[in-house]
């Protein structure tokens, strides 16, 4: 198994890091290894038991919600809330495992924010997006504050690769999946998206070609902004309520921390100029943040006749009672555009990687026999494609109807659970024993 890489870049082709190489990895690989994947507004720790020829004897995960003033606060109160969950996490290592309290423990880290990596272990913090605003580490080494972190809490657990999180999706992809996978994609808190790219069509990388040929792309396309996305005055209102103003613009449009917002915002100028809740607008619609995007997904899948997950949504959540059919109808059709032009608009940045790749288009050759058709992976990860599923569906579909039926490959979107985190472990593994051997 072979995923080769030493450049990552953003979708405007500025490095953010390099060197990844990941080499001929995952088949060998024994041992125990760590991860912590930092992605949003939950946070995640796993431990992975390698036992070598692609064998993952154990896996166990946690996760854990990050208080919302940490989002906002220092890098020394956030990484040491993380390190101090990592080293009770540690301190439950099973005893079968042969493990020893004072034993060395390497952990890979997926930081799902841009990067600019200076080495396989270190990079600087380039800005924070999906809610998180942490001043005094931008330009810092992320990875030496999470180190120093770990210090204080006493563990011996050292971060031997640092990664975007599409690359860890990417990277346990090809571990997992017996089909070529050539696209990591988190859909969750935030969003994003790497790939698999030919190393001479990077024209800014100046060093010697990886000896396979290949790169690994990351775009940080949350950041992706254009006069045709189709905005509306409440991705106006969300952008300039958020702690980052003009920027994210696809991730706002598109991601988890920014559906339920979008659906306040209409539904607070219905109820406003259309008196949609009667003469009186519902105060909790006022409130920033009162409706989130996991109440937009039970109001979405609710196919009931009477609509009935919409009412108790409203008036449990919002405090608006008594609802009409009519009106509980309004309000599942607003939550189902919203998730309709997300779950479309994260299918067109897919397609255009595809397209970008070679892996989507006509067949040249004029073949179209399903026999003759190879196969195409997208690594998927994030809360919001796993759980939102008439979102997860929209995508879906428009990424059929985008590839169509007469190209030379099938493209499909495969879930990967802890995609990120797996991904970061198996590489540090990779790292560990890369730098054992030589």
């Amino acid at each position: 198994m072979v995923l080769a890489g030493r450049l990552i870049c953003n979708w405007r082709g500025e490095i953010l890091a390099f060197d990844l190489s990941f080499g001929k990895i995952f088949w060998d690989e024994e041992g125990l290894f760590y991860a912590v994947d930092l992605g949003g507004t939950n946070f995640r720790v796993l431990r992975l038991h390698l036992g070598g020829k692609g064998q993952v004897l154990s896996q166990e995960s946690k996760e854990i919600a990050i208080p919302r003033e940490l989002m906002v606060g220092t890098g020394k109160d956030l990484f040491d809330f993380i390190a101090n969950t990592l080293a009770t996490f540690v301190d439950t290592e099973d005893i079968l495992l042969d493990s020893k309290s004072n034993k060395h423990r390497e952990a890979g880290f997926a930081f799902s924010f841009p990067v600019r990596q200076t080495s396989v272990k270190s990079g600087n913090v380039i800005q924070w997006t999906k809610g998180f605003k942490i001043d005094d580490a931008i330009g810092k080494d992320i990875v030496k504050q999470f180190q120093d972190a770990i210090s204080r809490s006493g563990h011996d657990v050292e971060i031997s690769a640092l990664v975007n999180d599409t690359v860890g999706t990417l990277a346990g992809g090809r571990y997992n999946f017996q089909e070529e996978t050539m696209i990591g994609c988190i859909l969750g808190t935030g969003t994003n998206a790497c790939y698999v790219e030919r190393a001479d069509a990077v024209k800014k990388w100046k060093e010697a070609l990886p000896k396979s040929g290949e790169m690994v792309i990351n775009l940080e396309w949350g950041n992706f902004r254009s006069p045709w996305l189709p905005r509306t005055f409440a991705d106006d209102e969300v952008d300039k309520e958020s702690v980052n103003p003009g920027d994210q613009w696809f991730e706002k449009m598109v991601s988890g921390m920014y559906l339920g917002e979008i659906v306040r915002h209409m539904l607070l100028r219905l109820a406003e100029e259309a008196t949609l809740f009667g003469d009186t607008v519902p105060e909790k619609l006022r409130e920033q943040q009162s409706l989130e995007t996991k109440h937009v997904s039970k109001i979405h899948a609710d196919i009931s006749s009477e609509l009935q997950t919409v009412a108790t949504v409203l008036h449990e959540v919002l405090r608006i009672h008594d609802t009409t059919l009519e009106q509980r109808r309004i309000v599942h059709s607003l939550c189902d555009m919203v998730g309709q032009r997300g779950g479309r608009l994260a299918a067109a940045g897919l397609y255009g990687i595809l397209k970008k790749i070679g892996r989507a288009g006509p067949n040249k050759n004029g073949f179209a026999l399903s026999r003759q058709k190879k196969t195409t992976v997208v690594a998927m990860d994030g809360g919001l494609y796993e759980h939102h599923h008439p979102y997860r569906k929209y995508m879906e579909d428009a990424l059929q109807e985008l590839v169509g039926t007469n190209g030379p490959y099938e493209v499909f979107l495969r879930l990967q659970n802890d995609g990120s985190g797996i991904g970061a472990a198996l590489l540090a593994a990779s790292h560990s024993r890369h730098r054992q051997t030589e």
